[in-house]
């Protein structure tokens, strides 16, 4: 049983099963009862679970009926308005309303985004809409997937697929294989042949204390390389400062267009940030840690439940200490108290802070919240000592980065190289060049809302802060995405601005309104109007209530200074 959260399990009335809350005008399907009871069996009916509730009831009955939400209602004691907002906000939820048709049986969401648009997705999408059965497949444009290098990037039921074409999917259709393909990884047993969880053991056991361990991460540089960079040992200080009990989150909401890191470590070797979640968990003396991980990711997923299960089984934590929670499509989930909301089961709307999450985050209590990264790098960082992940970086600035590369470069992917390193040497060196008859003209340093600058800017050094900030850029989530002579700037920008428009959680005006805004003026054809752009730009910045708004005007702005030919 949850500690943190009240239950919500129905008492039975005197017939000896729960009593029957219905709106009035609206009839109880008992079937649909029945089926719900089905389909949420062994879940405990708790408000914060609905919407892993929701996703049961989607992966039974491939849509949400009205009369399923109905029954579901009534058994979890949630009024119809609670359930129907909270599933209608989130893009993996199909509600079939009455008299409506429900979605055909196969699903290919084919992703729009950045690096997929440059690889041909436009003409990937057209392809299958002209090609299939609508009756039998549903063609969905769907934000960034998280597998850039691999564009154009594709999934099928829960398959996903890499360099997707019409021919592949169609063959993967009529086969039937829709079904999760979780790749090769490192597992409890071989990590633990390979000396993993000492380190968790000697913490668990009080010889490494959590004030050695924060000044190993202070002194090493750590910063969270989710986005944000704040420093990591500081951030343990700060939620151990709070009065108990307290709580961990991970967030694996990894939905910044361009980047996939966090995906490749946890397809390869997630133990790695398991463990790194147990050291700080103790160190903050957290109770629980919920692994919030986007849905996008269903391989990452079923390892996650195989390894944090073989965890349990293992003795290495108790049963529940690790609670897997899935996200159900919101980019802006990715903002930690966004993410906190919908843990407790509710729309993915951010918080006004303060107060922030270390003194009041999920279910109120004092939480620690960190990224797949970073806390991927805690082990390593502790047996070989902070100096050796400090003097990885250029000077100046500290540590090892995983920098998710695409784009128009000859070998893509996840590249382990300095903090500090500039696009250029990225390019020349990580990533074998640009790609055969491209030449090298622009690139987002930070992913949609780190801003995108011209090549004549290739030899800044990326990391958090510096040059960077004073050119309205940043570094970000690391996902760089390279565009060449043969990419118009403008058009790129326009995607970005979709996505974000998209991605809005509609709390504040500005940003559903200027995002909104934003696309129409940049989908104009001739010259932009300037003045129009630049007040959008103040008022979002000044007024949006998260980073979402605020830092969504960045590629445009740099549209505007930097590459003025294509106005």
């Amino acid at each position: 049983m949850n500690p943190t959260a009240p239950t919500a399990e129905p008492k039975p009335g005197k017939s000896g099963r729960r009593k029957i809350f219905q709106s009035k005008g609206r009839q109880l399907d008992e079937a649909a009862v029945g089926e719900v009871e089905q389909a949420i069996s062994g879940l405990e009916r708790r408000r914060d679970l609905l919407i892993e509730h929701l996703h049961r009831l989607q992966d039974q009955h491939n849509c949400l009926n009205a009369r399923h939400l109905r029954a579901l209602g009534d058994i979890l004691r949630i009024s119809q308005a609670e359930i129907y907002e909270v599933a209608s906000f989130y893009d993996h939820f199909d509600i079939v309303k009455e008299g409506e048709a429900e979605p055909a049986p196969i699903t290919i969401r084919v992703c729009d985004s950045l690096s997929c648009m440059l690889a041909g997705a436009e003409t990937l999408i057209g392809e299958l809409e002209d090609g299939v059965d609508a009756a039998q497949i549903r063609v969905v444009r769907a934000p960034c997937m998280g597998r850039c290098s691999t564009a154009p990037a594709a999934r099928i039921g829960d398959r996903e697929v890499d360099y997707a074409d019409l021919t592949g999917l169609l063959t993967l259709a009529e086969g039937g294989e829709t079904d999760v393909a979780a790749p090769a990884h490192i597992d409890l047993e071989t990590y633990r042949a390979h000396g993993g969880y000492a380190l968790a053991a000697k913490v668990k056991a009080g010889e490494i204390g959590a004030e050695e361990l924060m000044a190993t991460l202070g002194d090493a540089g750590l910063r969270g390389l989710g986005g944000a960079g704040f420093p990591a040992g500081r951030k343990w200080g700060f939620v151990r400062s709070y009065p108990g009990p307290r709580l961990m989150t991970i967030n694996g909401d990894e939905g910044e267009p361009g980047t996939f890191k966090d995906r490749w470590y946890l397809e390869t070797d997630p133990h790695r940030t398991l463990e790194g979640a147990i050291v700080a968990a103790h160190a903050v003396e957290a109770e629980r840690i919920y692994f919030y991980m986007r849905d996008e990711y269903p391989a990452v997923l079923e390892i996650l439940r195989r390894e944090i299960a073989a965890l349990e089984a293992a003795g290495i934590i108790e049963p529940g200490f690790i609670e897997l929670r899935r996200g159900a499509g919101a980019y802006i989930c990715g903002e930690e108290s966004a993410m906190i909301e919908s843990i407790e089961g509710k729309r993915g709307l951010p918080r006004h802070r303060p107060p922030y999450i270390a003194e009041v985050g999920l279910f109120g209590r004092p939480t620690l919240n960190h990224n797949v990264e970073t806390l991927w790098w805690i082990r390593d960082i502790v047996e070989k000592g902070p100096k050796w992940f400090a003097d990885q970086g250029k000077p100046g600035h500290p540590g090892l980065r995983s920098w998710s590369v695409s784009g128009r470069v000859k070998e893509p992917g996840v590249k382990l190289a300095p903090a500090g390193i500039t696009v250029r040497e990225l390019i020349d060196d990580y990533c074998g060049g640009m790609a055969d008859g491209h030449a090298f003209k622009a690139y987002y340093p930070g992913g949609a809302s780190g801003g995108v600058l011209p090549a004549s800017m290739g030899d800044i050094p990326l990391d958090f802060g510096g040059e960077l900030a004073r050119l309205d850029a940043f570094a970000g989530s690391h996902a760089v995405v390279v565009l060449s002579d043969k990419d118009s700037v403008r058009e790129a920008v326009l995607n970005t601005l979709k996505f974000f428009a998209h991605e809005s959680c509609g709390q504040c005006t500005p940003c559903r309104g200027g995002t909104e805004k934003l696309v129409q003026l940049l989908s104009k054809d001739g010259p932009l109007d300037e003045a129009t752009i630049r007040d959008l730009e103040q008022v979002m910045r000044d007024a949006s209530i998260c980073g979402l708004g605020q830092a969504a005007p960045n590629p445009v702005n740099h549209l505007l200074k930097y590459f003025r030919e294509e106005l």
